[in-house]
């Protein structure tokens, strides 16, 4: 919400966030129970120009200039090695910890997490299921196909049960200036609805 309020582009929007980690963190709980559970946090983010993917690991990050094709977040770190912007110490960090040797190409989501990123595209999870449904309609998703990808339950990407789905949001952005942005946001806690 501050990079929206703060910036006029999305890689302004993506340094606003970066520069408020850097700052302040993140963590706290992330549900409403009494469970403590927490993560650390992905973002989509796009103006009508370029979009981004940008991906946290405690205050270390890593950022994706999308080139093309589609792209999807979901509940793991999903940047390889097309790390177009990134913390001035994320490698240095990993070495330091032992992840990364400094010798082999670098990969965020396989050094800052467990993921297995030769798999992840073919993996049943909800990261790869989002992958299979963009890819699915590449070339002709319309906010009505988006808005049924965000719906699916099956794949998992609408969760339910212990932890669920508790809204979507389908943004429509034009690259020509003069027509208006259009953004869908559930009016119900279940994107199903």
């Amino acid at each position: 919400r501050l990079g929206l309020e703060r910036a006029d582009t999305a890689e302004k929007a993506l340094t606003v966030i970066v520069d408020l980690l850097e700052k302040y963190g993140q963590g706290g709980n992330c549900m409403e129970s009494h469970m403590t559970f927490t993560y650390h946090n992905s973002f989509l983010i796009a103006d009508r120009k370029e979009a981004w993917v940008l991906e946290t690991s405690g205050k270390y990050w890593a950022a994706e200039k999308v080139e093309g094709g589609v792209r999807n977040i979901s509940n793991q770190l999903s940047i390889t090695t097309k790390i177009d912007r990134e913390h001035p110490k994320l490698k240095e960090y990993a070495k330091t910890n032992g992840w990364w040797d400094g010798e082999k190409e670098f990969d965020f989501a396989a050094t800052y997490s467990y993921v297995n990123t030769a798999r992840m595209t073919t993996t049943r999870g909800r990261y790869c299921e989002g992958y299979k449904l963009l890819n699915k309609h590449k070339g002709s998703i319309t906010s009505d196909i988006m808005m049924e990808i965000l719906r699916d339950k099956e794949s998992g990407i609408n969760m339910e049960g212990g932890f669920m789905t508790t809204g979507s949001m389908v943004s429509v952005l034009p690259q020509q200036p003069n027509l208006p942005c259009i953004h869908y946001f559930t009016g119900t806690p279940d994107p199903a609805r």
